[in-house]
């Protein structure tokens, strides 16, 4: 099943280098615009993901993204963020890209054509039946992602997908597939920009909700984050200071002695 790429579409716009710089910006923030609103008509199928995902976290299960591209470099970027911001280890969200790290910073000619190069890296990582794995590309048929997702449902292993087109071979390969039509870009075909800003709009739902339902969070703080620099030991300080009602010097002693946001307040409060 092909379908029909509406992110590969005409723009709107046309003669952009005869625009102004004032006409550009504004141009370019009126499409971007459009993109929260359709990611909220997705979230009934965000949510079908999450709750389809949870499960296997719950049970100690993890969770891996592929991706090509840009649509792979924001699958790295957000699971590059969950372990210092919930304190979680490097292998509960896994992020693969076509082509390898070389291609987080550098094109990786035809690396998102191969079909079998996902899942021999899914299996490098010894990917099962425990873990949910979601493929994420803007037009819905990267050889790379609808390889992997093919190979991974033929093995029993759940998936979803986050995807810019409706009715494409990447939803359709996908039991729960998140379906953003974010439509043609400012620059024709430039999916870097309205279709990842939607993808990225996606992974912050379902990271950010799964680390909570998991809980990493208590209230809004983030409780179980790693204190590697100044500015996180100031805000571990603020955040005891807050939940104890004690004073700055007393959280201080509690956190360097625990090292720990959960732990000092388990502490204190036992």
């Amino acid at each position: 099943m092909t379908s029909k790429k509406t992110t590969e579409s005409p723009s709107n716009y046309d003669h952009l280098e005869t625009k102004s710089i004032k006409q550009l910006i504004s141009d370019i923030n009126k499409e971007d615009h459009t993109i929260a609103k359709i990611v909220k008509k997705a979230l009934p199928q965000i949510e079908q993901l999450i709750s389809a995902a949870l499960p296997k976290m719950q049970a100690e299960g993890r969770l891996f993204y592929i991706g090509a591209g840009t649509s792979g470099r924001l699958g790295v970027l957000d699971a590059s963020e969950i372990p210092p911001t919930y304190g979680v280890t490097q292998n509960i969200v896994i992020a693969i890209i076509a082509g390898g790290d070389h291609a987080l910073r550098n094109a990786v000619e035809y690396a998102e054509d191969d079909v079998n190069q996902a899942w021999e890296a899914l299996t490098a990582h010894k990917i099962s039946d425990k873990d949910f794995l979601i493929g994420i590309a803007a037009s819905g048929e990267t050889p790379y992602v609808l390889g992997g997702l093919l190979a991974a449902r033929e093995r029993g292993v759940s998936s979803g997908c986050i995807v810019c087109n409706t009715g494409s071979s990447i939803a359709a390969a996908a039991q729960y597939p998140v379906e953003l039509e974010t439509g043609p870009e400012f620059v024709t075909g430039s999916t870097r920009m309205k279709a990842g800003t939607a993808q990225k709009l996606a992974l912050n739902m379902i990271s950010t909700t799964l680390m909570i339902q998991l809980g990493k969070v208590k209230g809004n703080k983030m409780i179980e984050m790693k204190l590697s620099n100044n500015k996180l030991w100031n805000r571990a300080v603020i955040m005891l200071t807050q939940e104890l009602g004690i004073s700055n010097a007393e959280a201080l002693t509690l956190i360097k002695k625990h090292r720990s946001i959960k732990k000092a307040i388990k502490a204190h409060q036992s």
